[in-house]
């Protein structure tokens, strides 16, 4: 018998890396008419190209959300309760009862893959770059809204997700003529790369392992650990944003998140910390089972 060897830093540092720059994809499990919803199968490129797919849930109403995800869930949730998607302290996350909840208050809705989850296309060679390559999917998804005839004149608001978050503040940067007339956004848990990262390696006893990490992920990604700093795209939200954060989350950290909140510079802003858990997944739920917060802002910006 023979003992196996535990992995050192540097291998903890790399799986942590490879993983973030190339997420393994999750199945779409449910579908709105599971929940009495009707829908459209929909397809759309994102500003170079990659195909994108999603759902499109009608209302009565001139009024839509378009919504993104957290890696590497899809636009269906994450089925962190299902043995092999560990990495949610066994949440399930449902987005469906928050679609219900925002067709029920009369908004339609735009569900949509990032590249590289669920059923979109692979984009920039499969690799998962926290916002600073999925900003394109961002614009899609708005072109997409305003291309079609029973769509066009709709307003739109938003509601952008970890790394969809992420990028969404890289599109306001990237292209801010985009975000024109869209009346609001909540932006759920964005992610600073680097309070990510050692926080992960925190929980894997692997500290000391942040050089090996920031070697790794550039290798993997052509990206610095400090590119994916959002305090500095924050500052091109000038849209009315509500940022929400389970406060005492364990893979990132209260004050990075307060960070990007004081770095929005609209004025029209607010910080809603969810309390009584540290588990970053039940973040992800909250609208789902308590979607009167979110009702209330979209109804306050018409």
């Amino acid at each position: 018998m023979t003992d196996t060897a535990a992995p050192t830093g540097a291998q903890i540092a790399e799986m942590v890396a490879r993983g973030l720059a190339f997420p393994e994809r999750t199945p779409i499990l449910k579908r709105p008419d599971s929940v009495g919803l009707d829908y459209e199968d929909i397809f759309f490129p994102a500003l170079d190209g990659t195909v994108l797919e999603g759902w499109l849930i009608p209302a009565d109403s001139e009024r839509v959300v378009i919504c993104n995800h957290f890696g590497p869930a899809n636009r269906q949730g994450y089925p962190g309760h299902l043995e092999g998607w560990n990495s949610s302290n066994g949440v399930e996350v449902d987005f469906l009862p928050k679609y219900k909840a925002l067709h029920e208050a009369g908004y339609n809705v735009l569900a949509y893959d990032l590249r590289n989850h669920g059923l979109s296309s692979a984009g920039a060679g499969g690799i998962c770059a926290t916002g600073l390559i999925e900003w394109r999917d961002v614009i899609g998804s708005l072109r997409y809204i305003r291309s079609r005839p029973d769509t066009k004149d709709m307003a739109i608001s938003l509601q952008s997700m970890c790394i969809g978050a992420d990028s969404t503040f890289v599109a306001m940067a990237h292209r801010p003529a985009e975000f024109d007339g869209v009346r609001s956004m909540i932006a759920i848990q964005p992610l600073t790369g680097r309070s990510f990262a050692e926080r992960a390696l925190e929980a894997m006893g692997a500290p000391e392992a942040i050089g090996h990490f920031e070697t790794a992920i550039q290798l993997l990604t052509s990206f610095t650990v400090d590119d994916y700093d959002m305090t500095r795209y924050a500052t091109a939200v000038t849209i009315p944003t509500l940022v929400v954060q389970v406060r005492d989350d364990l893979m990132t950290r209260e004050a990075d998140v307060q960070a990007i909140y004081d770095a929005i510079p609209a004025v029209d802003k607010e910080m809603f910390w969810i309390g009584d858990t540290s588990i970053r997944h039940h973040g992800y739920t909250y609208f789902a089972e308590h979607p009167e917060k979110m009702i209330d802002w979209y109804n306050t910006h018409p």
